[in-house]
């Protein structure tokens, strides 16, 4: 049986002009995580009202049919579809790349953006609910990428405050941290989505003997 085409990668450029134009407050790098999470969840989701989520539970208003079905089309069409290929092993999510950083503000910049990528991923996997069951390995993924969110909180906090001076060096190596720990959400963020979506393709097909699922 001839393999099904990967979903084409979504217009990032595109994609961001229109989240800009109908200010959207929720930045794209988050938008992707949260997608991300919301096709990786065990609970049931509809991509439209996904997208109306975005702007607190309903759309923006539109000039015409064509603007509606332009943001609907960038956003469920190309971003949602293009997502669903890093359901494979072969074809891991990767977070958004930034250019080298040095100062402070850049440092504090870069945590704040991964932690913002962490709570879209997790809010799309909660999907509005307190309580979700993952898989095991899927919840042991999600543990750490909780304690990773903290840390990338406390790095943005520290990085604002004016008040306590940090060093050339300290910096350097804050921002090699942050690098490793962007590796560790990537490669977790992968356990959550391959496991969740071995897990739905099991009990789809109503087949015993996979790992019972834990409370989150």
């Amino acid at each position: 049986m001839a393999q099904k085409p990967k979903p084409p990668a979504a217009d990032e450029k595109h994609i961001r002009r229109l989240l800009e134009k109908y200010s959207c407050p929720v930045p794209y790098h988050e938008v992707r995580t949260r997608f991300l999470g919301n096709i990786a969840t065990p609970m049931p989701v509809q991509p439209l009202q996904i997208v109306k989520d975005l702007w607190g539970g309903a759309l923006p208003e539109f000039e015409s049919m064509d603007a509606v079905n332009e943001l609907i089309g960038a956003l469920i069409n190309e971003l949602w579809n293009s997502l669903t290929r890093h359901q494979k092993r072969t074809d891991p999510f990767r977070l958004t790349r930034t250019t080298t950083g040095s100062s402070r503000q850049e440092l504090g910049n870069l945590a704040l953006l991964r932690r913002q990528e962490l709570d879209g991923f997790v809010e799309g996997l909660f999907n509005g609910q307190d309580r979700i069951d993952l898989p095991e390995k899927a919840s042991s993924a999600l543990d750490t990428l909780g304690e990773i969110r903290a840390m990338m909180a406390g790095i943005s906090e520290l990085a604002k405050d004016d008040g306590k001076s940090v060093k050339a060096g300290d910096l350097d190596q804050t921002f090699k941290h942050v690098r490793e720990l962007t590796l560790i959400i990537e490669k977790e963020i992968n356990v959550v989505v391959l496991d969740c979506t071995r897990a739905r393709r099991q009990m789809m097909k109503s087949v015993g003997g996979f790992t019972p699922p834990t409370s989150h």
